[in-house]
């Protein structure tokens, strides 16, 4: 990611990002201890920017405030993604953040009634590879009203400290997928970019089309093969998979 340690340097960012022809960008972090992105000394600088380049600006909150949310409401920001946690046990030992279960159902509650397009992420296996806290997050997740849901999964990368951790099974994904549909039968689902490669994204994107989600990021050629022998519509995108909830319904979301 392009780093963007001011409010000028956000502004001239994303003014370089649109004379290359983007049409939006995701502004992330960095946390602090208790799990928030420092947002707030950025509000101005966003509002800007969708003022004046009329980017797609997406953002990826972690914990926050009411007060926070609803600067974001304000600068015009198309949607907030936020990872939420459902084990206090993952949120201390995986994440080492003061925060616990709570903070992330307030979080939602804080985005949810400032009228933000809510975007939440389950990461699948995030507890060593192991299911913990995925199912407690969906609950939560379920008692708002989410623009969309995206599903992603760990990925053991080199040089961290789970380089050796053995990801959740497809099988294992398909559940918390399956369980989300059943949950949220009308929230638009996806199967997010972050997931092991080779094999194991062949029979996790075959198996996440027939737990019924709506898009798959990158998806395995079996799996666009495996969804047409279903008879199922395929179209492409070239945008952020958080933005399938303007795609799908551009009448709600799209003013």
């Amino acid at each position: 990611m392009i780093p963007a340690t001011s409010p000028d340097s956000l502004i001239n960012t994303c003014k370089q990002l649109k004379e290359r022809g983007s049409v939006g960008c995701l502004i992330s972090g960095g946390c602090l201890p208790d799990g928030s992105v420092p947002l707030d000394g950025f509000t101005d600088a966003i509002a800007q920017v969708k003022r004046d380049l009329d980017l797609t600006i997406v953002v990826h909150t972690g914990i926050i405030s009411d007060s926070t949310a609803r600067k974001l409401k304000n600068a015009g920001i198309d949607a907030a993604l936020i990872d939420i946690i459902g084990s206090n046990e993952t949120i201390r030992k995986i994440y080492h953040l003061n925060a616990k279960v709570e903070d992330y159902d307030k979080s939602l509650k804080a985005l949810s009634d400032s009228g933000i397009s809510l975007v939440p992420h389950v990461l699948v296996g995030l507890h060593y590879g192991t299911l913990k806290g995925e199912l407690k997050s969906l609950e939560i997740i379920s008692k708002y009203k989410p623009a969309a849901v995206i599903v992603i999964v760990l990925m053991p990368i080199r040089g961290t400290l789970m380089e050796d951790i053995v990801p959740p099974t497809p099988q294992d994904i398909a559940k918390v997928l399956v369980t989300a549909r059943l949950m949220m039968p009308t929230t638009p689902l996806v199967l997010g970019c972050a997931r092991p490669v080779g094999e194991h994204r062949i029979l996790t994107d075959v198996l996440a089309v027939r737990a019924g989600v709506n898009a798959i990021a990158f998806p395995a050629e079996d799996a666009i093969q495996f969804a047409k022998a279903m008879r199922l519509t395929a179209t492409f995108s070239p945008i952020c998979c958080s933005q399938i909830f303007a795609d799908l319904m551009p009448s709600k979301f799209n003013k």
